[in-house]
């Protein structure tokens, strides 16, 4: 697995405080991961602003937010009041993203490209 990012570096970006240091080693894993899961190029050294998406990652993850627990199977809510109902239906896998999962995407989105193109390099 690539290592996108440290303690240190999270540390240095958004102070020591940003979790207890006893969640520090498993959010940067967990942001890790998830940086690893995006179709980022191989880089020589990584750039700052992947740096910073990756710290935006691990305080989510410190905090609960991210791969949280799913529930499997579809889930249904039916409300009726009168002669007025609701009915909503979600997918297991759906889940609402955190601010901090958006603007990691954001920082991300110049280095993912277009997914649907495949770079060609001529020798």
């Amino acid at each position: 697995m690539t290592e996108y990012i440290t303690i240190a570096q999270v540390d240095g970006l958004l102070g020591s405080d940003w979790t207890a240091e006893d969640k520090k080693a498993r959010a940067v894993l967990m942001a890790n991961t998830w940086l690893n899961a995006k179709p980022l190029p191989a880089f020589t050294e990584v750039p700052p602003a992947v740096v910073q998406a990756g710290a935006e990652i691990a305080r989510e993850a410190a905090a609960g937010a991210l791969y949280g627990a799913t529930e499997t199977g579809v889930t249904s809510k039916s409300v009726t009041a009168g002669d007025a109902s609701s009915s909503k239906s979600y997918s297991s896998n759906s889940r609402k993203l955190t601010a901090g999962e958006v603007f990691a995407e954001a920082l991300l989105r110049p280095y993912l490209g277009n997914a649907s193109q495949i770079r060609l390099v001529r020798g």
